[in-house]
């Protein structure tokens, strides 16, 4: 791309925030009825075009099921939205906030101020769900949005952008579409909050473009997420849910479970269940119409780069789907599980974003929360086993954003849950109140009541203003 496009590009962007931060300034915060016809418009567009989306999502991907898209993408955002309608009202009246005794009667309370602007930076592997659930929650907190969707889902992309422009003007929500060129620029924008999902390296490149224009960020990035199997645990059923979590999408989930720490003594009974399990997902393999593509070209043969290495390290693959890798018009990865891993592979070091689950085994709980600390801190834990000694251990001694107990993925469709991750997983959150919050500014208001004791504590100061500040604060 030549300089001087770049400039353009540059100069358009900047005039769409400034004509939306000169809108909101003029304009003021909408109302309670005006961000609830927000939200209900967005809901019925997006249920009224469930046919459109399955087909854009299903484009990018070269294959996705329907009813994949329709669980994964389309019943979050009706729920998100639905939740943001039920909970609005309460959230935008002012919290009462306590005083101190020598302060009656004023009194003290916290509005939640829209921010104005928002920019939000969406990914390629849930392209319409992580789009229009942070784009939902900051219009609930009545702020403008600048939503900049990834270019590796080009039809989905151009589908949010029609959408959006049909429900909302340009001054209220304004789609920005374009290359990694056009990213930098729009994270290098003076925005008044930015929200990011994506991983770690580019999250890391979007916080220090914000920096320069002090841009607080929410982060959603990813990390090693982990599955523990702790003693008691329902094998069968640990298998059934780890095989689900990390094939849904082929594996291209942040919160999909990353690797599996598995008591020694346990590790071929939970391979073979995690095998019987997979048969039991998607019995035709690769062929099975539930079955999820890989993204493009370039993400295939880094996975295939990622087994590859960790079998010449020593790693044992095992193909889940007879025949592995199969071309049926699209690029689809068969489920690997490797075992004899080491800390040493890339797929140990690297977050996988794909069907590969290595499979780690321990000898104590302390020996498996050890392993999971020596990594950076996780969007997700998942853990299997009864409530006892292990679970608390894991629960207390570990961090990480969010966890689920006996299954997986479920925290995520909690919607009074926040969700966000901690340390090299993230920062912030924009689900439940605390994404409402995120995108409000909470002001302090403190208001004076005409009759007061403040009058005591100003010049000229004297005997009474000693024995004043004796009764009142001491």
């Amino acid at each position: 791309m030549t300089a001087h496009v770049l400039l353009k590009d540059e100069f358009l962007l900047s005039g769409i925030l400034e004509r939306q931060r000169a809108a909101f300034l003029r304009e003021g915060a909408p109302g309670l009825a005006e961000r609830t016809a927000d939200l209900t418009k967005l809901k019925r567009a997006v249920l009224a075009q469930k046919r459109a989306i399955e087909e854009a999502i299903n484009a990018d991907f070269g294959h996705r099921s329907a009813y994949e898209t329709r669980i994964m993408e389309l019943a979050p955002v009706v729920q998100t939205i639905n939740y943001l309608r039920r909970n609005l009202k309460k959230w935008m009246r002012p919290e009462r906030r306590r005083i101190a005794i020598h302060f009656v009667p004023a009194r003290s309370y916290v509005v939640h101020q829209p921010l104005g602007v928002v920019g939000i930076i969406s990914p390629w592997n849930y392209p319409l769900s992580l789009a229009l659930m942070p784009l939902a929650t900051a219009l609930a907190a009545g702020n403008r949005v600048m939503l900049k969707p990834s270019e590796l889902a080009p039809a989905t992309t151009a589908f949010l952008k029609r959408l959006l422009a049909d429900l909302y003007s340009e001054e209220k929500v304004s789609v920005v579409t374009g290359g990694a060129e056009i990213g930098a620029m729009f994270a290098s924008l003076p925005f008044d909050h930015l929200a990011f999902t994506g991983s770690t390296s580019v999250g890391r490149s979007i916080m220090k473009k914000a920096a320069d224009n002090l841009v607080p960020v929410t982060l959603e990035l990813g990390g090693k997420s982990p599955g523990i199997i702790g003693p008691g645990a329902d094998l069968d059923a640990a298998s059934m849910s780890i095989a689900y979590g990390k094939l849904a999408n082929a594996g291209q989930t942040c919160i999909a479970p990353d690797y599996v720490l598995v008591q020694r003594d346990q590790a071929d009974a939970f391979l073979s269940g995690y095998k019987d399990a997979v048969a039991k997902l998607y019995p035709d393999g690769a062929r099975n119409e539930n079955y999820t593509s890989i993204i493009n070209a370039r993400h295939m043969t880094r996975l295939r780069d990622l087994v590859e290495d960790a079998k010449k390290k020593g790693a044992h693959a095992v193909e889940m789907f007879p025949g592995g890798l199969a071309r049926i018009g699209a690029q689809k990865l068969a489920p690997i599980a490797l075992t004899d891993v080491s800390d040493d592979m890339a797929v140990m070091q690297e977050e996988i974003f794909g069907p590969i689950l290595p499979i780690v085994t321990y000898t104590d709980i302390d020996d498996a929360i050890a392993v999971v600390n020596d990594r950076g801190r996780p969007l997700a834990l998942y853990y299997f086993g009864s409530a006892g000694e292990a679970r608390r251990k894991v629960l207390e001694r570990t961090t990480s954003g969010n966890v689920t107990i006996n299954d997986t993925l479920m925290h995520y469709v909690q919607a009074d849950l926040p969700f966000g991750g901690v340390g090299a997983s993230g920062m912030g959150a924009y689900h439940g109140i605390e994404g409402f919050k995120s995108f409000s500014h909470a002001k302090g208001i403190f208001e004076q009541a005409r009759w007061n004791l403040g009058g005591l504590l100003r010049p000229p100061f004297n005997r009474i203003t000693d024995i004043s500040i004796r009764y009142l604060f001491w």
